[in-house]
């Protein structure tokens, strides 16, 4: 699910009007955004200079396996939190891992810029670069020979689409369909696991969510372009037969995350001695939200990676049928946003005032509960860190990276 951010400027999706028309609607605007945003990038597109020989060498020595029967990733969005985590993951177990991150400055470049170097220490090389650039990714193809694709970049947050909708299509669409050309167009083809949301179950009352539940209409332009890439990752397992496996996270938190999400803005206030503002619905229910730990998701999406299977094309030709796959990754239990807060309290031994606001809209969307007994099966998926524990590790990542705000003077 998407991060607790600011509901009421979103009331317009709420709209029972609007949402008869939303499904229709939205299509064709994300369609026409998308037509636009892969134009512009093809007419503006800029031919990078030719890659120097010490380029070329760290990446390949990146890719290098060290294991038996190793696998050899290129993880897109590799500074950004999850991709960070799951490269380390996989370098330290001794496979090759490449990393691809444009750096963007969403929510600022100096975190990305520290998980590169922590990386870099490890042995993973991250190339700066956009994968909207098909010559770079031409490039990177030609280098290494993936057997495995982690596509973790995305453009992320809800309110953010309001100001800027064209990034998600962007980052989160027209990239897609550049990454899996290359993909397609592969010999070998690697498989390919990449990120959905649970963002894409959107408003539905039904509760827990489940893989086989419909997924109309979407709630955000976020969820709208998540959705909008499993219709297309389908699209191109049935036709050239990639190996796809997507992955709808849902609230991840732990250390090196990401500082817009909610807990992040918490954790300040409370050491600032600052109010903060708790939402819940019109009924007077608490929000609550599917909270899971950083390394619980690292696993899934190595186990994703494990049991990808084959593709089964060659050269844009499908000569097989291959694994298409969707699963829920998240905690199966959802905690409320104030038992959070209060943990967050005894964590850090200071107490909050709370102010509690009433969510605009109807608020069916108040409850976030999922179902990861797919997930359990196929892949072996057990969450193991409870809130309590995994909140208590962000708190000491926080206070040794940022230092206590009383004393320093440090923006997150």
């Amino acid at each position: 699910m998407p991060p607790l951010e600011e509901p009421c400027k979103f009331q317009a999706f709420m709209n029972p009007t609007f949402r008869l028309r939303f499904p229709s609607t939205m299509m064709v605007f994300l369609w026409a955004l998308f037509l636009i945003s892969f134009m512009a990038s093809f007419l503006t597109f800029v031919h990078p200079a030719p890659r120097s020989t010490s380029w070329h060498k760290n990446v390949r020595s990146s890719a290098h396996i060290r294991r038996p029967n190793g696998i050899s990733v290129l993880v897109t969005g590799a500074a950004g939190f999850i991709g960070s985590h799951v490269s380390l993951a996989l370098k330290n177990r001794g496979d090759g891992v490449v990393g691809v991150d444009n750096f963007d400055n969403y929510y600022g470049r100096s975190l990305k810029q520290t998980r590169r170097d922590l990386l870099g220490l490890n042995g993973v090389y991250i190339v700066d670069g956009d994968i909207n650039d098909r010559r770079l990714l031409s490039v990177l193809f030609n280098t290494v020979e993936f057997t495995h694709v982690m596509h973790l970049a995305a453009q992320v947050g809800v309110q953010y689409a309001v100001e800027n909708p064209y990034a998600y299509v962007r980052g989160n669409i027209a990239s897609l369909v550049t990454l899996l050309e290359q993909c397609k167009s592969a010999d070998p083809q690697p498989a390919v696991v990449w990120a959905s949301s649970g963002s894409v179950y959107g408003a539905q009352n039904k509760v827990p969510f489940s893989e086989t539940d419909r997924v109309d209409p979407p709630t955000t332009l976020y969820a709208s372009t998540k959705k909008t890439g499993e219709e297309i990752t389908h699209t191109y397992n049935r036709l050239h037969g990639l190996s796809i496996t997507g992955l709808r996270f849902f609230t991840v938190y732990g250390p090196w995350g990401r500082p817009d999400m909610a807990y992040f803005s918490f954790i300040k206030n409370i050491l600032q001695g600052k109010p903060i503002t708790v939402y819940r619905a019109k009924n007077q229910v608490d929000l609550a939200r599917d909270f899971i730990y950083i390394d619980d998701i690292v696993k899934g999406c190595v186990a994703s990676l494990d049991t990808s299977g084959k593709s089964t094309g060659s050269g844009g030709l499908k000569n097989g049928s291959a694994p298409y796959r969707i699963f829920n990754l998240g905690n199966g239990s959802p905690v409320t946003v104030p038992a959070l807060v209060t943990i967050l309290e005894e964590n850090l031994k200071m107490k909050v005032t709370k102010d509690v606001v009433d969510m605009c809209g109807d608020g069916d969307d108040s409850f976030a509960y999922v179902n990861i007994s797919l997930a359990e099966r196929e892949l072996g998926y057990k969450p193991t860190t409870d809130l309590q524990t995994g909140l208590g590790e962000f708190v000491k990542w926080y206070l040794w990276y940022y230092g206590n705000p009383l004393v320093q003077n440090r923006s997150v």
